[in-house]
């Protein structure tokens, strides 16, 4: 029998040797005086003109066109809670390796002093010059709404909230396929989403842009349903466009016949008695990192009939990777201003559809399949 690897003691072992995922490398070299004039002065004044008139050129004559910052402030890093900027920088620049390897994308980690909302946004608009594209990262609920929702209005670049939007479109498509092994109908189903943050939120306004009729999603405290005394800002918006029936009650309750379960909490929050409360062959996604909020062998124990995660070490891994180099990469391409939901539900499909014959152990393509960004990045565009 294998021994087991402690991916942990492998990772800390790997930054130290690497002292970081990411280098500069200049596209030109600097070896003679003609390569010295023209990469650099006198010659680089000309270009420095030339942008000066015409703006919109930049992107052709300089890094702009092909590159995208990966902001963050580290209030809410993977599933570890508030690690600050420092903390927050080694997702950061594996981000960034994940844009130029799957993508070609340049990808600059920028990690920010400072989690006060006015402070981020004005940051961002400062730096935005640079780059093609924003990719706002780890940032927690319900700031990052905010900041997500001004930076889109005030810039003229793609922005997009990774956390939220990603996992939207990644758990969509693997419930495309889910249903389709189940033999169920994706828009009568009925979905109850444990977790009301970020990605919550995303994943319940995706599926209801999808169609999807019931969709229940739970807090801390139970069923958020309109007139909820306690509910405040996006909560009671989300209140308006999920649960038509007004259901009310705990987690037992929600999951009553339910079709699909998609936790994006943390662990224990699913537990065998409430998967043999849903309907028959229940679909669960349990999606947190790194500990699931049930384990794969207990939710199928309990009857699953499909089962995902957030991890590589299990069947049906809902991966953010499978839709964000393609989602920026036909931004870029195609000179998007804003990625829209009706991009965001066509990456979805496309994703699905690249399973051609879906099963109970394979709803969802591997992060290495051939042609998967440029799939993706064919539908990111402007009608």
């Amino acid at each position: 029998m294998a021994t087991k690897k402690d991916y942990n003691k492998l990772a800390l072992a790997l930054h130290k040797r690497l002292q970081g995922k990411l280098e500069v490398v200049s596209k030109g070299k600097l070896k003679t005086k003609d390569e010295w004039s023209t990469m650099y002065t006198p010659g680089v004044g000309a270009v420095s003109s030339h942008i000066a008139k015409k703006p919109q050129d930049a992107r052709t004559y300089t890094m702009k066109g092909n590159s995208v910052a990966v902001v963050s402030d580290g209030s809410a890093v993977l599933g570890l809670g508030n690690l600050g900027p420092l903390g927050a920088l080694p997702v950061m620049e594996g981000k960034c390796a994940i844009f130029k390897e799957m993508a070609s994308i340049d990808g600059f980690p920028i990690v920010l002093g400072t989690q006060d909302t006015e402070e981020i946004i004005a940051a961002v608009k400062a730096i935005a010059p640079t780059f093609g594209g924003i990719n706002l990262e780890d940032i927690a609920a319900p700031k990052c709404f905010e900041i997500e929702e001004r930076l889109k209005k005030e810039l003229d670049i793609p922005v997009m909230h990774d956390d939220q939007h990603g996992t939207a479109i990644v758990v969509l498509a693997g419930l495309i396929n889910a249903t389709k092994v189940i033999k169920k109908q994706l828009e009568s189903s009925k979905v109850v989403i444990i977790g009301a943050g970020a990605a919550g939120r995303a994943i319940a306004l995706l599926l209801h842009k999808a169609g999807v009729q019931e969709v229940l999603v739970c807090d801390a405290k139970g069923i958020i349903y309109e007139g909820r005394s306690d509910l405040e800002g996006y909560k009671k918006d989300l209140a308006k466009r999920t649960n038509p029936n007004r259901i009310e009650g705990d987690v037992m309750v929600a999951l009553t016949d339910a079709d699909v379960v998609i936790g994006v909490s943390g662990p224990g929050t699913i537990a065998q008695a409430h998967i043999k409360q849903m309907a028959k062959d229940p679909i669960v996604f349990a999606l947190a990192n790194p500990i699931p909020e049930i384990m794969p062998v207990d939710a199928k124990r309990a009857g699953a009939a499909v089962v995902a995660t957030g991890r590589s070490d299990f069947p049906n891994q809902v991966n953010n990777s499978l839709a964000f180099p393609g989602v920026f990469r036909g931004a870029l391409n195609n000179k998007v201003s804003v990625i829209t939901d009706d991009m965001k539900l066509a990456a979805a499909k496309k994703i699905a559809g690249l399973v051609k014959k879906p099963t109970a152990k394979e709803i969802i393509p591997a992060v290495t399949t051939p042609n998967l960004v440029k799939m993706v990045a064919s539908v990111i565009k402007d009608k």
